[in-house]
């Protein structure tokens, strides 16, 4: 009931403001009625905030993600009535529900869930839980399985946290690791791999948008440059080597060692109240998630053009994710079938009650996906990138030897923001290029890689973030209580990545600022470790 009244009271607050500058925007658009009044002005930024700052005061993600649609909405119609429901609806739920590229991640979610679901009911990942369970003896091994997995799955961070968490949900649970923690090492491999994989949908996306250049040996220039990604992994085999564990995440794994993995209870998934089958075996898991892999690389390769000639990287390189992902895993679900039904482990009525209990399953997911596809469409139609873009492009050229740790907070602010990587690639990359492709292509190259660890770490930082979204699903984690735990460890290393990127501005070396930036993280984790020891 708290909770409630939190959220009404901060919801009033932001629509009370909504109306007391409804005057003054009304009169604006009445000038130019075609062209929002707050279009590419820092307006354009408000509505992601508010659904952002209210999501972490309300603990109530659903709510206040459409709040932030509809400030989205009032401010793009002038505060009409009609003219806001009608942007969010047209312009807003039903475009981004039949947008071709967001249908193809549902259905790739949906396929997921349905394969989890078959996977638990075969007994394949309860096998596989007490197989790990002899072979990780500690929750120190648990831990680095995981990350290790989600460093091998580097392909694309959608496949990587919903495989990654498929497969490590019973290890991690055997070993008392709280659904938080699981959900951060999930999130924290997905993207930072990604970035730095030369063969990747990400490598792809950034080669993409650096125009007159060689855009795939720029993003493998990069790689030694991105300091946000290689921290953070090294970040996270600190922190569970040591076992150093702080802020709200702290509480979190002290639950999970009383035997309470969600801390607020909410969260058991409903595939645990489904049978399984006691005579299943680790092939069960294991053959299922071999051949989603293959059959997603090759779905991958496919919308590239491999089989139509074009080399392994080139059709990687261009390669729809979306498709490749909904294509492969549609394959892996239907040899998954018909393996358990050689195998005798399932019927056949079993398995197709799998899928839609896998549904049911990935509905939180694809509820918070939607309000974030809806809020980023309200964003975009305000202008926001335009904004972001315009207000680099004039500072840029004074900025010289600090713009790659400006660029890196720049970023971390749009991607938060707008909850997107690969929106934040498409606005600076091309910025960054047009003002030191000819005049000092090593800058570039930093700047770029600034662009990219800035886009990821707000990537991470965001509730209405897609990866961080699946992240949560994938773990099967409050996708609140993922945001607030992995907070703070994301900012510890925002922090030292900024002055890596101050050193390395003047350095124009990647080997001098990575050292430094790595012994600042871990100076940082000792003294939380030391501190936290003394607080017993």
């Amino acid at each position: 009931m708290k909770k409630f009244k939190k959220g009404l009271i901060a919801g009033a607050s932001v629509l009370s403001l909504c109306f007391l500058l409804m005057p003054m925007v009304t009169l604006a658009a009445e000038a130019d009625p075609a062209v929002p009044s707050m279009y590419a002005t820092f307006w354009a930024l408000v509505p992601p905030v508010v659904a952002i700052v209210l999501a972490l005061i309300t603990k109530e993600v659903y709510s206040s993600l459409f709040v932030g649609i509809l400030v989205g909405g009032l401010f793009y119609s002038g505060f009409s009535f009609e003219g806001t429901i009608t942007h969010i609806f047209n312009n807003g739920f039903v475009s981004v529900l039949s947008d071709s590229y967001n249908v193809g991640i549902l259905i790739f979610l949906v396929i997921l869930g349905a394969m989890v679901s078959l996977m638990n009911r075969a007994g394949g990942s309860a096998a596989f839980g007490h197989f790990a369970k002899e072979k990780i003896k500690t929750r120190v091994g648990a831990q680095l399985a995981t990350v290790a997995l989600g460093v091998l799955i580097f392909i694309d961070d959608y496949f990587n946290c919903l495989t990654v968490g498929s497969v490590m949900k019973p290890v991690t649970d055997e070993h008392k690791v709280s659904r938080a923690k699981l959900a951060y090492l999930i999130d924290a491999t997905a993207a930072p791999v990604c970035i730095i994989a030369p063969i990747s949908s990400w490598a792809a996306a950034v080669s993409g948008f650096v125009e007159g250049e060689d855009g795939f040996s720029i993003f493998i220039r990069a790689i030694p440059y991105n300091y946000y990604a290689l921290l953070t992994i090294i970040m996270m085999i600190t922190i569970v080597v040591l076992n150093v564990d702080f802020a709200s995440m702290r509480t979190h794994e002290a639950n999970a060692l009383k035997g309470d993995l969600f801390t607020s209870g909410k969260e058991a998934s409903t595939e645990e109240k489904i049978p399984k089958n006691s005579k299943g075996k680790v092939i069960d898991l294991v053959i299922p998630i071999a051949v989603l892999i293959v059959c997603c690389v090759i779905g991958m390769i496919y919308t590239g053009g491999f089989f139509d000639g074009e080399s392994f990287v080139t059709a990687f390189s261009n390669s729809d994710a979306s498709v490749g992902l909904a294509l492969g895993s549609i394959f892996a679900m239907i040899i998954t079938i018909i393996v358990y039904l050689i195998r005798r482990v399932l019927t056949f009525s079993q398995c197709m009650e799998c899928l839609p209990a896998g549904f049911k399953a990935m509905v939180p997911a694809i509820l918070i996906l939607t309000f974030a596809w809806t809020l980023k469409a309200m964003t975009d139609s305000l202008g926001a990138a335009e904004f972001v873009a315009s207000a680099m492009a004039q500072s840029a050229q004074g900025l010289m030897n600090f713009l790659p740790a400006i660029i890196f907070l720049v970023g971390c602010f749009l991607a938060f923001s707008t909850g997107t990587s690969w929106g934040t690639f498409g606005i600076l990359i091309p910025i960054v290029v047009a003002v030191f492709a000819n005049t000092n292509p090593q800058l570039m190259i930093i700047s770029i890689s600034a662009c990219m660890a800035g886009a990821v770490c707000g990537d991470h930082c965001s509730p209405i973030s897609d990866t961080t979204i699946m992240a949560s699903a994938g773990a099967q984690c409050n996708h609140v209580n993922h945001v607030t735990t992995q907070l703070p460890y994301a900012l510890l290393v925002a922090a030292v990545t900024f002055i890596t990127y101050i050193i390395a501005g003047f350095a124009q070396n990647p080997w001098i600022p990575l050292p430094i930036g790595i012994v600042l993280l871990l100076v940082c984790l000792f003294t939380i470790k030391a501190s936290s020891e003394k607080q017993g």
